[in-house]
């Protein structure tokens, strides 16, 4: 059970952070950089029991995939790329449809794994792992689409939003 907290300090702690800080301040400030950081943290973390729980890991698949250790190896960098890019702003918003399409194509393996009792990050527990997993793996989707695919509602400033309403009614400013 302590992966799972683990990965949500992670992936809360620069948000909560950022907002705290506004909060003390008095000064808005937009979270969702921290918020995209923490994901980044989270995928870093997550990238790194690739390397550390390799054969554990491919484990989770089953045996008729091929190459299962290389296929770890794989989808660990590729995980380190989703996490490079959750930082970078330029790249935030490609790796968060990276990072859902990965959450949402890893799933299975999850699954096979708590059905095989895989003993990794709490597959052992078996089905009942899943009531946990799948909602804990929804949330995080639910994070990496809010903070880095959708588009925040334009913010207009009061004076364009007069000089607008004024144009329309025939007042030229």
């Amino acid at each position: 059970m302590t992966t799972p907290l683990l990965m949500l300090v992670l992936m809360l702690a620069p948000y909560l952070i950022v907002r705290l800080r506004s909060s003390a301040t008095g000064r808005t400030m937009d979270a969702r950089p921290a918020a995209a950081v923490g994901l980044g943290l989270l995928f870093a973390f997550t990238a790194s029991g690739h390397f550390v729980q390799t054969e554990t890991m491919a484990q989770m698949l089953p045996p008729w995939v091929p190459g299962r250790v290389l296929l770890v190896y794989l989808t660990g960098i590729l995980e380190i790329a989703i996490a490079l890019g959750f930082v970078v702003p330029a790249y935030r918003r490609r790796a968060g449809w990276l990072a859902s399409a990965v959450l949402i194509a890893f799933f299975p393996a999850n699954v096979y794994a708590a059905i095989h009792l895989v003993p990794m990050g709490g597959h052992a527990w078996g089905l009942v792992y899943l009531w946990i997993r799948a909602p804990w793996q929804l949330a995080i989707l639910a994070w990496v689409v809010w903070f880095t695919i959708r588009q925040p509602a334009a913010v207009i400033a009061p004076s364009t939003l007069r000089a607008v309403q004024q144009m329309a009614r025939g007042h030229p400013g």
